[in-house]
Order: structure tokens, then C-alpha cells, then sequence
């Protein structure tokens, strides 16, 4: 993994700091990133770690499910659902350990994959569809130095280079602020063709 000091994922430096050395932390903020703000998912894995005394596929994956799911439910929550989400990312880093021998980055790394390929492995995980599998491998490809050949074509409308769709396109304050409005714009627009 590409260590990135300016990664604005959080918009905690803490908790960017652990995304941009830790693959399956970053793993975890994407799966996550549903029905919270893009911000609170990413900033939970740092939440985690600093529960447990780490963070890693392995740890998660052997723990006790009643006693991960109390970590995820400490104030602040790690998420608004903890029920559900800790069952998915033990499921997740479950499926890291057995498919990756526990290597998070291993999904983008093993074997020299191409964007389709890694975009392949990436819906193959537990918790993620094909919209999550695209912008996670559009955030690799923008913002993690992937190298994946055809990733951006893989990914669709999020690895458009000026595109302001996902957390793979925010950089800072101001691009935070294009996708949160890109994402309500399109809301509406759902919300309005279903009313006719």
C-alpha cells in the first residue's frame, strides 16, 4: 500500500493515517460506506483498531462475534447499524483470511491482476456489489497508485478522472463538498423519477 500522508478519506488524520498503511482497514471504510456519511465509515476502522489493540483480517476473523460486536458498539458507534456491519466485516476478513492468506492488498497485488480482474476479486467479497467494487477500484487507481492495467475502464463512471461520484474522488475539503452535492443532486433525481 501506498503510504499517502494526505489522504482526506476521515477527515481525521488519525484515522487516514491507518487507511493509507493498513489495505484491510481501507477494505473496511468501503464496506462501511452505506447509510452514514462517507467520512464516519472511513473513520471507523480507526475506531476498531484502537479498541482491539490492532487491526488485521486475522484478528477480526478469530474474534468472538459477541465480543467484536460490543467493540463496534462503544460510544461513538462505529456505525448506525453494529448488529449487521460487525457481521460483515467478520464475514469480510474471514473471507481475506481463507481466499488471501490474510494480505488485504494481495485482492490488487497477487498474480499481476488487471482492473477487471481486480474489479472481479473485489465483488467476490462479502458486502460488496458492483457499485462498491467500482469506486473502491477507482479510489486504488486514483488515490493508491494502482497500476492495474484497464482500471479505469473497469470501473466505470467513477474512474473518469474528473468525475465527482465517491469517496474515490475526494481529495479535500472542496471535492468533499462536489461529491456530497453530486450524490444529493442524483437522490433527488432517483426520488423524482420514481414520483411520475
Amino acid at each position: 500500500m501506498v503510504g499517502m500522508s494526505d489522504l482526506y478519506l476521515s477527515t481525521d488524520a488519525r484515522a487516514d493515517a491507518l487507511l493509507a498503511e493498513n489495505p484491510f482497514a481501507l477494505l473496511t471504510g468501503m464496506l462501511l460506506d452505506q447509510q452514514v456519511t462517507m467520512e464516519s465509515a472511513f473513520a471507523g476502522p480507526a475506531k476498531l483498531a484502537e479498541r482491539l489493540g490492532g487491526y488485521s483480517p486475522a484478528l477480526v476473523a478469530d474474534m468472538d462475534p459477541e465480543a467484536f460486536l460490543a467493540a463496534f458498539r462503544e460510544k461513538p458507534a462505529v456505525h448506525r447499524f453494529p448488529k449487521s456491519m460487525a457481521e460483515r466485516v467478520q464475514k469480510l476478513a474471514a473471507a481475506i483470511c481463507s481466499d488471501y492468506d490474510g494480505d488485504a492488498a494481495a485482492l490488487w497485488t497477487a498474480g499481476d491482476p488487471d482492473g477487471s480482474e481486480v474489479l472481479r476479486r473485489l465483488r467476490a467479497l462479502p458486502g460488496f456489489g458492483e457499485q462498491k467494487a467500482k469506486i473502491f477500484l477507482a479510489l486504488l487507481g486514483k488515490q493508491f497508485d494502482l497500476r492495474a492495467a484497464g482500471w479505469e475502464a473497469a470501473a466505470g463512471e467513477y474512474g473518469a478522472p474528473e468525475a465527482r461520484l465517491s469517496i474515490a474522488d475526494v481529495v479535500d475539503e472542496h471535492t468533499l463538498a462536489e461529491v456530497r452535492a453530486t450524490k444529493q443532486a442524483r437522490k433527488a433525481a432517483a426520488k423524482a423519477q420514481k414520483k411520475r
